[in-house]
């Protein structure tokens, strides 16, 4: 079964849930961004990468706003299920953005990144990377690999939101829609999917019928929670 959590952010515990406990072999577990377990490169990070990749269940990556980009892509690319990845350990993977993989028998286009809110903050403090926001390369790239599969996909994992959630938020900040955004507004448009899964917002929600926001509960990608929209 394949199975979204959000926003874990080097937090170990998290995988120590009973939630998480319940995960079996040859599940999958789709973090949708700011991991956050590649942040300083030190011996006990590195120990706690190796016992996440020896869990019994896959466990797939976004990144996020939140990540250390310069440690993660130390990581050599390879091809995995149709689409690139960075092995980290055993059976611990990083998504690429853009890219379409084949897990557990769905089609799932993987596209991390985002904007941080508290950017300027994060720059003062040396934790800020411009590669958190995506280019424009990885969007032609991941248009291109929708086209491949005829814009048609089961599941679109995202840390960002998909346009017009909803949320009773400013859908876009004080400086207009980004091109990551603008770039989610043709895919709504364009590509044909079951549902998309997005972090950032940290809430456990269904927001409409195909888009759920996922946090620090394990959700079934199968399952269909209570009828807990967002206030417009």
């Amino acid at each position: 079964m394949i199975y979204l959590t959000a926003d874990t952010h080097g937090e170990y515990d998290r995988f120590s849930s009973p939630q998480m406990r319940k995960l079996k072999e040859g599940d999958t577990l789709i973090v949708c961004g700011d991991f956050g377990f590649i942040w300083d490169g030190g011996q006990a990070e590195k120990k706690i990468l190796k016992k996440l990749g020896k869990k019994k269940y896959k466990i797939l990556f976004l990144d996020g706003a939140h990540e250390n980009y310069d440690l993660l892509e130390q990581y050599p690319v390879s091809e995995w299920n149709g689409g690139k990845v960075r092995q980290i350990s055993g059976n611990l993977y990083h998504l690429l953005r853009g890219q379409v993989y084949e897990i557990e028998g769905k089609k799932v286009f993987a596209f991390g990144g985002g904007e941080s809110e508290e950017k300027q903050m994060r720059m003062e403090a040396g934790k800020w990377w411009e590669r958190e926001m995506p280019t424009m390369d990885e969007m032609l790239e991941g248009a291109e690999n929708l086209k491949t599969v005829e814009k048609r996909v089961d599941y679109i994992v995202t840390h960002t939101p998909p346009p017009n959630m909803g949320t009773g938020f400013s859908d876009y900040g004080m400086g207009g829609k980004n091109q990551l955004e603008a770039f989610f507004e043709q895919l709504v448009k364009q590509v044909k999917y079951e549902k998309w899964f997005f972090g950032s917002l940290h809430i456990d929600r269904k927001v409409t019928v195909k888009n759920y926001s996922v946090f620090q509960q394990i959700l079934p990608a199968w399952a269909i929670p209570s009828k807990h929209h967002f206030a417009k």
